[in-house]
């Protein structure tokens, strides 16, 4: 499993630890992850994605899944998100035509 958050594509970065005597020696910093079941209202289910704090910040903040998905950049989300983005689209799509 990757460490890279499926909303965002944040993921590890690497950098230096360096002590007092300024010894640099490689670390990485990886992204907080979190596994969540979040509510999709217009597929009427829940969906288990693995992403950022900061992302499921955004998520609440945007008024739900269905809206994060619609308004997030397609270079951004896992393949997995990519295909419930177009679900939702359908069925919206689906929606309006009814």
């Amino acid at each position: 499993m990757s460490r890279r958050c499926e909303f965002t594509g944040k993921g590890v970065m690497t950098g230096n630890n360096v002590s007092h005597a300024h010894n640099k020696t490689r670390r990485r910093f990886l992204p907080n992850l979190v596994n969540v079941h979040l509510l999709s209202e217009v597929m009427g289910q829940r969906y288990r994605f693995r992403i950022s704090a900061q992302a499921l910040k955004s998520v609440e903040h945007r008024g739900g899944l269905d809206a994060f998905l619609l308004k997030a950049r397609d270079a951004d989300l896992s393949p997995k998100a990519l295909k419930l983005k177009k679900q939702i689209r359908a069925r919206l799509a689906q929606q309006v035509e009814s």
